[in-house]
């Protein structure tokens, strides 16, 4: 039996939260298009996501190690997958729309420049010079909605509105936290924030285990890891080799994030009467959260990396060499507009400054280097 479009729908509804965003109730496009397949609307997104340029080039992006520096560091790809991960399985466990929040996952970072959130801060830094700002989410949308050119009869990957408003208001503790919206975000995008927390923590903690950065014995001053010690002892003794037992250490703490993330957003779904996806947009407040005590030992871990990762005199040679490469090759390019390999005829300076951000942010870091070299060479 094969079901169409809408037998998936009907399924999807039956089966999903009343909270939960609905296939068939999404507001649409901003594109008219007719649908030539049996695929739901957040299917359709998440694939238009994963075959674009913008999401190929993740792989060659840093995460916190400069892409390339060893095999298995995470870079920004693997970290999005990893992010789509957990958003599914914290989405299915809360009776949540799976596809709508591994769109808004795959589509998180699409806009993060190379070399970090040093690059990020980098491209802020330039952009502050002439008045205008540079960051990544924003980024992300614009890449979506306009910089991709894979469709004849518009620019961008013209994703569903829920996807879009997913994507401006991701907010984690490196991303525009604190902002406030008119509506709050559906509960998909709350998961996606808080997955993408959980991610980075985690990942963070393996990679910086893995380069010698941090300190395994550090580690146990925290209540969350000596917890999952106490449980990854329990079950397979205490004798691991190294790398099985950092392994088990961090699948341990994941589920321990993952059970009481659920558990606290269910327990305040039920609380405050949330029964539709209006009741959720109306609440001010983050309904999708840990508790008190989980948030607070969430908090001692991404401390703890701050002070032993990523503040590493290391890892801070990688940030400066990026950022300091970014600033270069910007101001070369503004300075030398005829060696700017994207430039358009008849356009101001504010919309080629722009022209040179975009260019800039979808680089890997690779290419950015490359072309940095390349064009002082010429220039010299």
């Amino acid at each position: 039996m094969l079901f169409d479009k809408k037998i998936l729908e009907r399924n999807e509804a039956g089966n999903l939260a009343d909270y939960a965003v609905k296939s068939r109730e999404s507001k649409g496009r901003k594109y008219m298009e007719e649908a030539n397949d049996e695929r739901l609307c957040f299917q359709r997104d998440k694939d238009r996501i994963i075959h674009c340029r913008a999401f190929r080039r993740l792989e060659a992006k840093t995460q916190v190690f400069i892409a390339g520096v060893g095999d298995h560091y995470r870079t920004r790809l693997t970290h999005t997958l990893e992010v789509a991960q957990i958003s599914r399985d914290i989405a299915r466990r809360l009776g949540l729309n799976e596809d709508l929040c591994e769109a808004v996952a795959l589509a998180h970072d699409l806009g993060h420049p190379p070399f970090g959130h040093g690059g990020e801060e980098s491209l802020n830094e330039v952009m502050k010079n002439y008045d205008m700002h540079f960051e990544h989410n924003e980024q992300s949308r614009r890449i979506v909605e306009k910089l991709e050119k894979l469709y004849p009869d518009f620019n961008g990957l013209n994703l569903t509105y829920e996807v879009l408003d997913g994507l401006i208001k991701h907010q984690t503790a490196w991303d525009q936290a604190g902002m406030e919206f008119e509506f709050s975000p559906h509960l998909e995008a709350q998961v996606v924030n808080v997955a993408d927390e959980i991610a980075y923590i985690n990942h963070d903690i393996d990679d910086g285990l893995r380069a010698g950065c941090i300190n395994l014995g550090e580690l146990d001053k925290n209540k969350l890891w000596k917890n999952a010690k106490k449980e990854v002892e329990e079950k397979y003794g205490k004798y691991l080799i190294k790398r099985v037992f950092i392994s088990r250490m961090i699948s341990s703490v994941i589920s321990m994030m993952v059970e009481d993330f659920c558990t606290f957003t269910e327990s305040n779904i039920q609380k405050n009467n949330i029964n539709s996806v209006k009741d959720i947009q109306k609440f001010k407040g983050q309904l999708a959260d840990f508790s008190p005590e989980m948030r607070n030992n969430c908090g001692k871990l991404s401390r703890f990396l701050y002070d032993n990762f990523y503040m590493n005199p290391e890892i801070g040679k990688f940030i400066k060499k990026g950022k300091n490469s970014i600033k270069r090759l910007f101001e070369l390019y503004i300075d030398n507009p005829e060696k700017f390999p994207k430039k358009k005829k008849n356009i101001n300076r504010d919309e080629f400054v722009i022209t040179v951000k975009d260019y800039i942010a979808g680089m890997t870091d690779g290419f950015l280097m490359s072309n940095l070299l390349d064009l002082s060479h010429d220039l010299s």
